[in-house]
C-alpha cells in the first residue's frame, strides 16, 4: 500500500492537476493499492503523516510517495513516528527541488513515479535533526540553516506577492528580490561553532551558517559540493567577515560549488554541530521557517529512513 500526501498548491499551483490528470490515472493503471491524501491548509501535511504512522503502528515498513516541493517532504518527515521504517518516494513539484536536483529523480511526474513503482531495492539516506534551546526538534533532510538564508526563505514565504508571481511561473522573482533586499538590510552577528564537541570556532560578523546532508540549497546553490547523503556527516558552509559587495560577487559562484575560492567562507564537517549566536536569528529546514533562535543542536543521523530510488 503506497500513501500519497499531495499539496495541490504546489508547482504554482498546478499540483492538483498533476495529480488529479496525471499520477492518479498512472496508479489506477499500474493496478498498485494506495490511498491519497490532500492538504488543504498550513499543518495539514505533519498532520496526515501523524496519521498515517499512527495506522501503521504494527507494520514493518511505510511506503509513502510525497507530490510537492522539498517543504512538503519536510513536513512529512515531522509527523513520521518511526522514521526506520520510511521508505519515501519523491515526484518533486516545488519551486527549489533540491532534494530532487542531489538525488537525479525526473522532474517528469510520470518518470517519478515510474522510478518510484520499479524501484528495485530502497536506498538507505541519513536525517538531520535539529534541537533548539528549549528542547524542541525538528527534522531536515535536504539542511538547515541560521541567519541570512533563513530570513530570506521567511519573508518570501509570507510575501503578498508570492501566489501572483507562482502563478505566472516567476516565483523565482520573489526570492531574488528578497534576497537583495535582505543582503543590503542584514546586520552580521558574532557566532560560534563547536564541531563534534572540540573547540569553538570563532565566525565573526556571521551573516549565515548552513548545514547540508545534500549538496544544494535554495533552488540550485552548491553549497556543500562534498555532501554525501549516505555518509552520517553534516557538511557545513559559514559565512562571515566578508563584504557586502564582496558578497553579490560570491553567491553566483555557488551554484557551481566555487564560492569557497573568496575568504570569509568556510566548509566545515562533523556529526554533532552547535551554533550560537550573540542574537535569535531565523532558522529553517529544508527552508521551512517556523522561530528564531540564538542557540541550536545539530546532530545527523545515518542511514535513518530509505527512499525509493
Amino acid at each position: 500500500m503506497y500513501h500519497v500526501i499531495v499539496n495541490p498548491a504546489s508547482c504554482s499551483g498546478k499540483g492538483f492537476n498533476i495529480w488529479k490528470n496525471k499520477i492518479e490515472p498512472a496508479l489506477l493503471k499500474e493496478r498498485v493499492p494506495f490511498r491519497s491524501y490532500l492538504s488543504e491548509k498550513p499543518g495539514d501535511v505533519i498532520r496526515i503523516a501523524k496519521e498515517i504512522s499512527a495506522n501503521a503502528a504494527g507494520d514493518t515498513s511505510l511506503s509513502v510517495i510525497v507530490l510537492g516541493g522539498d517543504g512538503t517532504v519536510n513536513e512529512t518527515l515531522q509527523g513520521i513516528a518511526e522514521p526506520m521504517k520510511l521508505i519515501l518516494g519523491y515526484i518533486p513539484t516545488g519551486s527549489s527541488n533540491d532534494l530532487a536536483r542531489d538525488l537525479k529523480i525526473p522532474k517528469d511526474p510520470i518518470e517519478a513515479l515510474h522510478l518510484i513503482l520499479h524501484a528495485k531495492v530502497p536506498v538507505s539516506m541519513d536525517l538531520g535533526t535539529i534541537t533548539y534551546s528549549d528542547g524542541e526538534k525538528r527534522r531536515f533532510l535536504v539542511s538547515c540553516g541560521i541567519g541570512y538564508d533563513a530570513a530570506v526563505c521567511e519573508e518570501a514565504l509570507h510575501s503578498p506577492f508570492k501566489k501572483t508571481l507562482n502563478k505566472l511561473g516567476l516565483g523565482k522573482l520573489i526570492y531574488l528580490s528578497v534576497a537583495l533586499k535582505q543582503l543590503l538590510t542584514a546586520k552580521a552577528v558574532s557566532g560560534r561553532l563547536t564541531p563534534d564537541h572540540g573547540e569553538n570556532i570563532s565566525i565573526g560578523n556571521m551573516l549565515f551558517t548552513c548545514c547540508m546532508l545534500h549538496r544544494f540549497e535554495g533552488g540550485g546553490f552548491m553549497f556543500a559540493p562534498n555532501a554525501d547523503p549516505h555518509d552520517g556527516i553534516l557538511n557545513l558552509c559559514a559565512v562571515g567577515d566578508i563584504s557586502k559587495s564582496l558578497i553579490l560577487f560570491a553567491l553566483p559562484t555557488a551554484f557551481y560549488g566555487k564560492h569557497y575560492r573568496f575568504r570569509g567562507i568556510t566548509p566545515y564537517q562533523g556529526r554533532h554541530i552547535v551554533i550560537e549566536t550573540d542574537k535569535p536569528l531565523w532558522v529553517h529546514t529544508d527552508g521551512e521557517v517556523t522561530r528564531k533562535e540564538n542557540r541550536l543542536e545539530i546532530s545527523c543521523e545515518k542511514d535513518a529512513f530509505s527512499m525509493f530510488l
